[in-house]
């Protein structure tokens, strides 16, 4: 490369809204602070309601209680009270559920808890009660008239205490129901789906169809020979790319940035970043670029579905572990992860050229293989698997639920790969004459579909039928 930029540190202002929503989401003070915001507007509102009545400007309803001050302060300090140690409570529960959500599950599952909208609105639902109450109690004063006591405002607070009552109820049942590992697993597979939809998609061309300037290959070429390095400004995770910022940028400095990263990687400070070509743009993209990418200390699956994957083998891997022995769970994650390919195979296409409405090309983005993809899902669990027969033929039943939506020569090449991968194990590690023949009989099938499928005969297959010496040939 001609040279190299150093990168201005972001300001902030870079991530787009679907970005600063999740990591707005992924807390517990957000929606406790905006219920608290919301009781405190009400608060305003009945309490004005009640100055009017006090005043004898309005009459209040027959349904409203009465009663005197005294009994107003005893009924809301007991109120405020009891919602107050609730609150305790249910923030003892998470992190009850928290703790085991980081043993059983793992430390990466953490922020999928966090991030539950069932548990922020409870315990936002408890705080903003909390707070109305000692509002209210506040507002019970001397007047002019009398004790000035807010009827209606008293009313509402005992109503509040009927909702946290059934907020209890429903955050109980739902906090049982979430930590059980099959509505887990379920949630990741369904925010890995999500992921997999968002990001599909054929390269990006122009308005009209037509695509100008040099070919991407090219392009390449000369970023090869004559582009200009662009560092990281600081190390962690690569965790989102904005795409249709980079186009800008590059189109105001009539460049091409290429990204030799995808969200995922970890970057390390001063290694590359991108690289610009030609090299005297690059001083432009360097001073901008910040607003298009963001780095963190922590994956992320906005951008980064082999994360999605990674923490469903995790779940997987943890519960084939010989502390914890728990098939069912592996199996389950098996099943879902198959799924997952399957979405994969049938809608999954990366952008990896970016052009503008003008049809030049101007970004170049990295994109996991497909190949890598099965590594993941796959790989891990199967060396843990090691003399465990239904776990092989689980997988081998997902591989072969992946290959009927595949069409691709090379990509069921790559499930035959890893099914005779499976087969090895198996051969190797299974004791039993009959588990190696439940197998086998799985594998073959998943052999028969791929040499004779849609997909037409695939001249390159190098399996062996289980049994057979490896490199054979299969028939």
């Amino acid at each position: 490369m001609s040279s190299s930029y150093r990168l201005r540190k972001p300001r902030g202002g870079f991530r787009v809204a679907a970005w600063r929503l999740e990591a707005l989401r992924t807390n517990l003070w957000l929606v406790p602070a905006l219920e608290s915001l919301l009781a405190t507007a009400l608060f305003a509102a009945t309490v004005a309601v009640d100055r009017a009545a006090y005043d004898g400007r309005l009459t209040l309803p027959t349904w409203v209680l009465a009663g005197s001050a005294d009994g107003a302060r005893q009924i809301l300090t007991t109120v405020a009270a009891a919602v107050i140690t609730v609150v305790g409570l249910v923030f003892s529960i998470t992190i009850v559920a928290l703790t085991l959500a980081s043993t059983q599950f793992g430390p990466r599952l953490l922020r999928n808890f966090i991030r539950d909208r069932g548990t922020q609105h409870t315990l936002g639902t408890f705080v903003a009660t909390f707070l109305y109450t000692v509002l209210v109690l506040v507002a019970v004063s001397p007047g002019p008239h009398g004790d000035f006591v807010p009827h209606l405002s008293m009313t509402v607070a005992l109503a509040l205490t009927v909702l946290d009552l059934a907020m209890l109820i429903y955050f109980i049942n739902h906090i049982a129901r979430t930590i059980q590992l099959p509505e887990v697993i379920a949630a990741v597979a369904a925010d890995l789906a999500k992921a997999i939809v968002d990001q599909g998609g054929a390269d990006a061309s122009a308005v009209d169809g037509r695509e100008r300037g040099l070919s991407p290959a090219e392009l390449l070429a000369r970023m090869d020979s004559a582009g200009a390095v662009i560092p990281t400004p600081a190390s962690g995770y690569l965790q989102y790319l904005r795409h249709d910022r980079l186009i800008r940028i590059a189109r105001e400095a009539d460049a091409v940035i290429h990204l030799p990263y995808r969200p995922g990687h970890f970057l390390v400070e001063g290694a590359p970043l991108a690289v610009v070509w030609p090299a005297e743009a690059a001083p432009h993209v360097a001073a901008n670029l910040g607003r298009g990418q963001a780095t963190g200390p922590y994956r992320t699956l906005s951008q980064d579905i082999s994360f999605g994957i990674d923490q469903l083998v995790e779940i997987a891997i943890r519960a084939l572990s010989p502390a914890v022995n728990d098939t069912f769970t592996a199996l389950t994650c098996i099943d879902w992860l198959g799924d997952c390919l399957c979405r994969i195979t049938l809608g999954w296409h990366p952008q990896r050229v970016h052009r503008d409405r003008d049809g030049y090309v101007r970004v170049f983005a990295q994109q996991v293989a497909y190949d890598r993809l099965v590594q993941r899902a796959f790989d891990k669990v199967r060396q843990a698997s090691v003399a465990m027969p239904a776990v092989m033929i689980r997988q081998l039943d997902a591989l072969h639920r992946v290959a009927e939506q595949t069409v691709d020569p090379d990509r069921r090449q790559v499930l035959l790969d890893q099914a005779q991968l499976i087969a090895n194990t198996c051969d190797a590690t299974v004791p039993e004459q009959a588990d190696r023949d439940d197998v086998r009989r799985r594998f073959q099938l998943l052999f028969d579909l791929c040499s004779a499928g849609p997909a037409g005969e695939l001249p390159s297959v190098r399996l062996a039928p289980l049994g057979s010496g490896a490199g054979a040939t299969a028939p």
